[in-house]
């Protein structure tokens, strides 16, 4: 046990709860004033959806048992896990700290993917389709990568979160959008972000969370958390210098919500490979991302007529698969998890290829099972809100309030 380590992980922990908030800002300060709060409220749901669960059954299920596909329930409700000792995964921290620490991770997770599906989908249907989709989607693959499962065991590595946070949500949120249909204006009207000074804020504020949540996946207070630190941050100022030359280029002009996407871009591709990959090459993660994304979200979405509402799939699900290649390319030898499977450029395709294989795996294990999880439940009842409810706002349809009350009828 290592009190230093404690306390960094504590405050890591509290750095990535942030996040959940932060994502509530930038998600409201892209969508229209009459979605905000709904918009917001979706993404801070799962500060008490994904919380209890974990709790009660997400931990054990994530990193209890030695199955390839998911855990068992011997530590369900944190049976037998000491918030004072370290006996069952042998780190400097005790393990509900780690159980807890992690559970901030499945929050943040299952609201980066409502991006997707803002100012049209019900606000109840959505509630039961997190539930299942973290006990579904989330917890097997947290347990296939960072609980000794299938994708840990054909060699694919995962720094803090790639492929269990961002290409499963990536992914999932590209499904949601799709099956829901686009938004009753969508191709029709320009949709502008409503408060941008909101989508600063909260794209500032997951900058700021994000270092708990790259450097505090090296779960001890040592060399690893500060080169995490470093190559997250050096990665996510190359991704907004990269955004801004990229509109420079193709717009005239650079933009406040370009900069934002840009720092967001870039940290979700560092996520992946920030304990792993070389300094200088976390310049090149974050340079390279943005024109990526950029392409997806100003040219693909369209092109294929996808409503994809805020962008969850061209920021995390392609940033995520871009650093989850970039890990196989750019992994030191000194900081590879097993000797010779290190990066690509360091003589060895070994690790390229495990990266290559867990990707595709979890882009279709996420597709696949998002799209039953909400097929069943649009059996029962409606996912869509009526074209009314659309065209009134989610705020007043959905949860009877209004984020800038006139008293004159413009909100409407």
């Amino acid at each position: 046990m290592n009190s230093g380590s404690i306390a960094f992980i504590i405050m890591c922990a509290a750095l990535v709860f942030l996040m959940t908030p932060a994502l509530a800002f930038f998600y409201g300060g892209l969508e229209r004033r009459k979605n905000v709060l709904n918009t917001m409220l979706m993404a801070v749901i799962p500060l008490g959806i994904a919380s209890i669960l974990w709790v009660a059954i997400g931990y054990t299920l994530s990193f209890s048992g030695d199955g390839s596909w998911i855990g068992n329930f011997g530590h369900a409700f944190f049976n037998g896990v000491s918030m004072s000792k370290n006996s069952l995964h042998g780190l400097e921290i005790p393990d509900g700290l780690f159980g807890g620490f992690q559970m901030m991770f499945s929050i943040i997770t299952v609201a980066l993917l409502t991006g997707s599906v803002v100012g049209r989908m019900r606000f109840t249907p959505l509630v039961i389709f997190m539930a299942f989709w973290l006990v579904l989607v989330y917890y097997p693959l947290a347990h296939m990568v960072w609980g000794g499962g299938f994708l840990a065991k054909i060699h694919s590595i995962d720094f803090a979160g790639g492929n269990v946070v961002h290409i499963s949500s990536g992914v999932s949120a590209l499904v949601l959008a799709i099956v829901l249909g686009r938004r009753r204006d969508y191709a029709r009207l320009e949709y502008r972000p409503h408060n941008i000074p909101f989508v600063l804020l909260g794209a500032g504020l997951l900058w700021f969370g994000w270092f708990g949540f790259n450097a505090g996946s090296a779960l001890a207070a040592n060399g690893l958390a500060v080169h995490a630190l470093m190559t997250t941050n050096t990665a996510a100022a190359a991704a907004m210098l990269s955004w801004l030359l990229v509109e420079k280029i193709m717009i005239g002009k650079p933009t406040v919500v370009g900069a934002s996407t840009g720092m967001v871009v870039g940290l979700v591709a560092i996520t992946p490979g920030a304990g792993f990959v070389s300094l200088w090459s976390s310049i090149l993660i974050g340079a390279l991302v943005s024109p990526i994304s950029y392409y997806f979200i100003s040219v693909v979405k369209h092109k294929f007529g996808y409503d994809d509402a805020l962008d969850a799939f061209g920021a995390h699900g392609i940033g995520g698969i871009f650093g989850g290649i970039m890990t196989g390319l750019f992994t030191m030898p000194a900081l590879a998890l097993e000797k010779g499977y290190s990066g690509a450029i360091y003589g060895s395709v070994k690790l390229l290829i495990a990266q290559i294989e867990a990707i595709a795996f979890t882009i279709v294990f996420s597709a696949v099972v998002t799209f039953i999880i909400i097929k069943v439940i649009a059996l029962f009842t409606e996912i869509r809100v009526s074209d009314r409810a659309e065209a009134v706002g989610l705020d007043d349809s959905e949860h009877d309030e209004t984020a800038y009350p006139t008293f004159m009828g413009l909100d409407s």
